[in-house]
């Protein structure tokens, strides 16, 4: 695997996309905590917030603005494997002795460890502004951090999946774009209104819903079950997996 995996990189480390997508990420993610943080602390926001960018509270408030930015990893994840159909190399590592359950797994490691990454980004992140505040660092609360892996994990898998299915980066971009942002939010709102709360678990909802809106407190109306939104989240991402495998075995190259 570790072998695959520096092929993988080989394929990457010189593509200017690649390192387009991970500057857009980092600015991207920064941008969205500074101007949330500047807005809190030039206003009189935290008399209504109350210190969001203190520890505790700054692992669920700095996971909870992060997760706007998933969407970025996930195209990179669609561009990456797009490019495996475009320019033939994914039948390349088959010739070259590659077995077709080789190749999945890498492309699945490969959606781990942009998860691991973009989680210890954001952690950073945590570090940076929870300091900054001058708050006493502490460990309450760490847990949103592993509920950003896994909404990670859930958006990377969404993206590699359209991409497989669709196998063109620029359709599979605009209906992942779609349905991460579009799609998913009508179904959820119809679910909801009509079948309490069902929407909450829809394949992105249903780690969206593990890091609420960390400004309000639990002023909110319905707040989702975390047990069940994690297991849900375990079981679409075992679906993922398994289809990954089935489809790519099946197809044909």
């Amino acid at each position: 695997m570790l072998k695959n995996l520096y092929i993988e990189w080989l394929k990457i480390r010189r593509y200017r996309t690649f390192w387009v997508f991970s500057i857009l990420f980092l600015v991207t993610i920064l941008g969205i905590n500074y101007i949330s943080y500047e807005i809190k602390e030039s206003t009189s926001a935290s008399s209504v917030f109350g210190s969001p960018f203190r520890f505790p509270h700054v692992w669920q408030t700095i996971t909870w603005l992060s997760s706007y930015s998933l969407f970025i990893p996930g195209i990179l994840m669609i561009t990456f494997f797009t490019n495996e159909y475009t320019y033939r190399t994914h039948r390349q590592n088959i010739i070259d002795g590659w077995s077709r359950a080789e190749f999945i797994h890498v492309k699945l490691a490969m959606i781990g460890i942009i998860a691991v990454l973009t989680t210890f980004i954001a952690f950073l992140n945590v570090l940076l502004f929870g300091l900054s505040t001058a708050s006493s660092f502490s460990l309450d609360k760490i847990e949103y951090l592993f509920y950003f892996f896994i909404q990670a994990l859930s958006y990377t898998s969404v993206a590699f999946i359209i991409a497989l299915l669709v196998k063109r980066s620029g359709l599979a971009v605009v209906l992942y774009l779609s349905y991460a942002f579009i799609i998913d939010n009508v179904f959820k709102l119809l679910l909801n209104k009509y079948f309490w709360q069902t929407g909450n678990y829809l394949p992105l909802e249903t780690t969206d819903v593990l890091i609420p809106l960390p400004f309000f407190g639990n002023v909110l109306p319905y707040q989702a079950n975390h047990t069940t939104a994690l297991i849900m989240a375990f079981i679409y991402l075992v679906a993922y997996y398994l289809f990954a495998n089935w489809k790519f075995k099946t197809a044909d190259l």
